[in-house]
């Protein structure tokens, strides 16, 4: 009885010991292990990561980041690339800030931050050699509307050199497009237009990209408050008033970034992807930042990143890798 009961003893004070141990700062701590591990493991060994090649990844919050990692060689967080459509994410930040902290867009400016003005004849290509926002947009036929397509989404980037133009921005270079557009969101974000094309001319690093999304969770920038703000349908035969969208499933268009609100896929994400395979997404809950960063042109590029990524964001919420 008395070997009985010692060890009965013995085992309660394990316990005990146990839970007095199992802080909620250790059970936190527990599960955030258990999601960057998850997150390392998808990025590594899920199907639709290992498709793609080589990249750079990086998971974080309003502090920076939380896990991160570089498959293969040729991608890191310094970098520089180019990031082509997730320049719309900067741009339509930008906007919000440059039109007053207080003040909402117009029905106008709404209308070219979700695609819907007509803007739909412009071509980047007519724009190679041309050295303002206001040239790149007069070139050949970039200039012209479709009446048919107005109020109707249609996805482009006709409707930001347009509207650069509108806000006085024509005669800018890149040089002068990447200070106009630092002054409003910040000289500490590592990006700058290689050419005066706001919906896709940005180039730069990952890490500076991360510094963007940051102080958009962070409140910094007015952009928090629109995530998701006036969602416009974009899949075309589905949405009545859709035209042309690059993605294939029912997510909606909001102020110059997607949702990923689909039904069956869909987690609630705001994102940006770039044709070249440049993914940046903040969470359903605006807590949680997310970039998958690599230089692929080639078709389908920017749709293989989006299934990698979002498999480690999945991964990381979980905490139970992708495969």
């Amino acid at each position: 009885m008395k070997i009985s009961t010692l060890r009965a003893g013995a085992l309660r004070f394990s316990y005990l010991m146990l839970i007095s141990l199992a802080t909620p700062q250790a059970f936190a701590a527990a599960a955030a292990a258990g999601a960057v591990a998850a997150a390392t493991k998808t990025a590594q060994e899920g199907a639709n990561c290992k498709a793609i090649g080589d990249f750079y990844w990086e998971v974080g919050d309003g502090k920076g980041p939380i896990a991160s990692g570089s498959v293969g060689d040729e991608y890191s967080a310094t970098k520089s690339i180019k990031i082509a459509s997730a320049s719309k994410f900067v741009w339509g930040a930008y906007v919000l800030e440059k039109i007053g902290k207080t003040t909402q867009p117009t029905e106008d400016q709404l209308n070219k931050l979700e695609m819907l003005s007509g803007q739909t004849a412009f071509n980047p290509i007519a724009c190679l050699f041309t050295r303002s926002v206001g040239s790149c947009f007069e070139n050949r036929s970039n200039a012209q509307i479709k009446p048919d397509d107005i109020g109707r989404f249609s996805y482009g980037g006709g409707h930001d050199q347009k509207l650069a133009v509108d806000l006085g921005l024509g005669r800018m270079s890149g040089e002068e497009l990447t200070r106009e557009v630092k002054t409003y969101i910040g000289n500490d974000i590592d990006l700058d237009y290689a050419r005066p094309q706001p919906a896709g001319g940005l180039e730069g690093t990952p890490a500076g990209y991360a510094t963007f999304l940051r102080k958009v969770i962070n409140g910094q920038l007015r952009m928090k408050q629109f995530l998701g703000y006036h969602p416009v349908c974009t899949l075309p035969g589905a949405c009545p008033n859709a035209v042309q969208s690059p993605v294939k499933e029912a997510w909606h268009y909001s102020v110059n970034h997607w949702v990923e609100d689909d039904p069956k896929t869909g987690d609630g994400a705001f994102s940006s992807p770039g044709l070249e395979g440049f993914y940046p997404w903040i969470s359903a809950d605006k807590t949680t930042y997310g970039v998958l960063a690599r230089e692929q042109l080639r078709a389908g590029a920017y749709w293989a990143s989006v299934q990698c990524g979002r498999d480690i964001r999945k991964a990381y919420f979980s905490g139970n890798a992708v495969p």
